[in-house]
């Protein structure tokens, strides 16, 4: 039977055990810290897996925590506390509630808890595990399925948490940095990208523990952010060399397209540096291409040793880390920001399901590159308490190696040519030129580099100071034969240790070449061809093309046989995606204002072309628009004009008269209040008599009594001069759901005085705004 005990940890950087074959086995696949330093994290949940490989089984399982060197006797010695996540799988044992047993009895082959860690200081924790099958009870007191976790452990080096001691080296120390990217498509085969696979230039420093280039559980920078989803080193250098008082070195070594190929076809890329007592510290890195912000490197390594001495070298296996700039899971996906930024954290084996490095088991990711730190050289006085058993102590540290190709990505040129003739033909100081050419500027707010290059020289046969007073180091490692058959050449080099006392220069030389023979029993009609040439530029300035490189044949068959090796090679070769180099466009600016200041309107944003228009078309878009909704417009009362002025109320005598106007709109969302909707002024007809006649009193009241019943028939109704109306009717239904609607209603006449002079008596109408919120 077979049992496996998984822990996958989700921020803790706990021990990791290497897969093995034992009959019972508890793993740990930590895969959420690595790459960079080793250090410390607090502990936190972690998921706990059994599981059986087929055709094995169990029935049941008992599952704790314990303190180290505690029995389970007392509650105090369980450590952390279980979470149940399937109530159908695992609940807690009923006479002891730490612990984590099956619901029911049957056969399964997997189950898993969370297990929530105890706090930082309690020291180391032990699983333990133990199954149940056919009534046999297999505990776990020791291998397979007992598991301990200590908080010191560190699976890979790589938590930046660990404090960075002084040091107390004496001199400087020169390094020389090779990167071996082995992520390819036969270690890697999910989703590999077989178009435009590549690493980006890398880029980094040597530096002291007061600058941070980056590191696990911090934000990235913007430079970090442009190396991880552009693959540009520019704006990260720009950074770097703003510490210049932090800051001994800056490492640079040339990008990788392909990703991988082998090493007998494309040297391994390297760059060289120097450190110091107070810059002892060195960071790197380079982004994993095409990826959404996917890199590696390393993270504050210290170069000093607490013996006062010098790392001699540094191996070191990688897996990419998330710069918490955007949020894709595969290689290619769209561009997707992160917001907000998220910290710096290792990718897992468990992070999405569509991720090109998952693994439901959540087992640790396959190493994506190595990178060799390897000492070549000290200079000055040395305080090693252990004293270094390699002599590569010098006189002077030679300049960092100038990579020819050091330049911005969006800077194309071409090769350089070969040096020139010196100037001077004599032993005074001349100077010699190389030259290249611009091809092309891909952004141009980024400033290319000279494309001339000079170096001081001087005539032929004018040094001849005696070399027998130079002091000089061991020679080191004789480098591989130039060629993999039959009769090559080497070299090796050497450093100068002491100069001569009178100030001259030293000649003795300090690299020297050999003739060297692999493989003896190559046959006769075997030749000897040189190395091959650099490839030729891609045929296509985009999209798929071809390149070629050439060789020659440098000695012919012994037996006189033509040679049959080949002196050319083509290949396939992958630029960016057409379009894509003539579109480097500006981040978009910000949203403009609101086109209106109230209601519903549009608001735009622009970004610019920052590429070369003749360089081709290109679509993307330089504008865009949205709509915006800002609070609702006020709207004003509306109301009808004014009716025509009523008669006088009086038939004599001082009196007044009236007119009217009706509300059609009522304010709304602050709009202006409605004014008066009745005016009343003065009216007199004629002078009342004071001693009337009987006649003319009859008169009177006859006429008063006929307009008491006319006011008494208006008081029926809605009255308006000269008429009597019917009620309002009810209000209709709104013509809209939402986005502003109208509602009606109607008044109609019901009756008109036979006295009415007034032609305004007709049938009325009101309407009103309704269901004014947005849709």
């Amino acid at each position: 039977m077979i049992i496996w005990a998984s822990v996958q940890k989700t921020d803790w950087g706990g021990a990791r055990v290497d897969g093995g074959s034992p009959v019972r086995r508890l793993r740990d696949d930590n895969s959420d810290w690595c790459g960079g330093r080793g250090g410390r994290e607090k502990w936190t949940d972690s998921r706990v897996t059994l599981s059986a490989a087929p055709p094995s089984y169990f029935r049941g399982f008992t599952l704790i925590a314990l303190k180290e060197n505690r029995e389970g006797d007392k509650e105090e010695d369980h450590a952390g506390t279980f979470q149940i996540i399937d109530e159908e799988e695992t609940q807690f044992m009923s006479n002891c509630p730490v612990a984590v047993t099956e619901s029911t009895p049957r056969r399964r082959t997997r189950i898993q808890v969370f297990w929530v860690a105890p706090p930082a200081g309690t020291g180391c924790v032990i699983l333990k595990a133990s199954i149940v099958q056919k009534r046999i009870i297999y505990f776990q007191d020791e291998g397979s399925l007992t598991k301990k976790l200590c908080e010191q452990d560190s699976t890979f080096d790589g938590v930046t948490d660990k404090p960075i001691l002084d040091c107390c080296a004496c001199g400087t120390a020169k390094y020389r940095l090779t990167f071996y990217g082995n992520w390819s498509e036969k270690t890697h085969p999910k989703d590999y990208p077989r178009r435009a696979n590549h690493w980006s230039a890398i880029i980094g420093g040597s530096h002291s523990k007061n600058y941070v280039l980056w590191e696990y559980g911090g934000y990235a920078s913007e430079g970090v952010k442009q190396v991880a989803e552009l693959g540009s080193p520019v704006k990260m250098e720009e950074e770097i060399r703003q510490q210049s008082d932090e800051v001994l070195t800056v490492i640079k070594a040339k990008a990788q397209w392909p990703a991988w190929q082998p090493l007998n076809v494309r040297a391994a890329p390297s760059a060289e540096f120097s450190v110091d007592r107070t810059r002892h510290l060195m960071s790197f890195l380079t982004m994993m291409g095409p990826s959404p912000d996917w890199n590696v490197g390393l993270s504050a390594e210290d170069l000093c040793t607490k013996e006062c001495g010098w790392v001699q070298k540094v191996v070191q296996d990688l897996i990419p880390w998330d710069a918490g700039t955007d949020s894709g899971v595969t290689y290619e996906s769209p561009n997707k920001p992160t917001i907000p930024q998220e910290k710096i954290r290792p990718l897992t084996s468990l992070d999405h399901p569509q991720s090109p490095f998952y693994d439901p088991e959540g087992g640790s990711i396959t190493q994506v590159a190595r990178v060799v730190i390897e000492r070549i050289a000290r200079k000055g006085e040395q305080c090693n308490i252990v004293p270094d058993n390699v002599d590569d102590i010098v006189a002077d540290l030679a300049p960092e190696e100038k990579d020819e190709d050091d330049t911005p990505e969006t800077c194309i040129y071409s090769n350089w040519s070969p040096w020139s003739a010196c100037s001077s033909s004599t032993c005074d100081k001349g100077k010699r030129m190389r030259q290249r050419m611009l091809k092309a500027q891909l952004d141009l707010s980024v400033a290319c580099p000279d494309t001339q290059d000079f170096q001081p020289c001087m005539g032929p046969g004018c040094s001849d100071e005696d070399g027998s007073t130079c002091t000089m180091s061991e020679w080191i490692t004789w480098s591989p034969c130039s060629i993999s058959c039959g009769m090559g050449m080497r070299s090796r080099e050497r450093y100068v240790k002491q100069f001569p006392e009178d100030g001259s220069v030293c000649t003795l030389p300090t690299e020297e070449t050999e003739k060297c023979t692999v493989n003896e029993e190559c046959s006769p009609s075997s030749c000897l061809m040189t190395e091959w040439g650099e490839w030729d530029e891609c045929s296509a300035t985009c999209g798929m093309g071809m390149k070629k490189r050439h060789r020659m044949v440098k000695m012919s068959p012994a037996d006189g046989s033509m040679c049959k090796a080949e002196t050319s090679q083509a290949e396939k070769c992958m630029m960016p995606e057409c379009h894509t180099i003539p579109c480097l466009l500006s981040p978009w600016s910000e949203w403009s204002d609101c086109s209106v200041t109230c209601g519903k309107g549009m608001r735009t944003r622009q970004r610019m072309l920052k590429s070369l228009a003749e360089l081709g078309d290109c679509n993307e878009e330089l504008e865009q628009v949205e709509k915006c909704m800002l609070p609702e417009c006020p709207i004003d009362c509306e109301l009808t004009e004014w009716s025509q002025w009523s008669e006088c109320n009086k038939s004599c005598g001082k009196g007044h008269i009236i007119r009217t106007r009706m509300i059609q709109m009522e304010p709304q969302f602050g709009g202006a209040p409605c004014p008066e909707t009745v005016q009343r002024k003065k009216c007199r007809i004629r002078k009342c008599l004071r001693n009337p006649s009987l006649q003319k009193l009859r008169w009177r009241e006859a006429r008063e009594s006929r307009r008491s019943e006319q006011l008494r028939e208006e008081s029926e109704g809605e009255q308006f001069p000269g008429c009597r109306m019917r009620p309002w009717t009810a209000w209709s239904e709104c013509t809209k759901l939402c986005g502003g609607g109208i509602q009606e209603r109607y008044m109609t006449v019901k009756k008109r005085f036979k006295s009415s002079q007034f032609t305004s008596c007709k049938d009325k109408k009101e309407i009103r705004a309704c269901n004014v919120h947005p849709c």
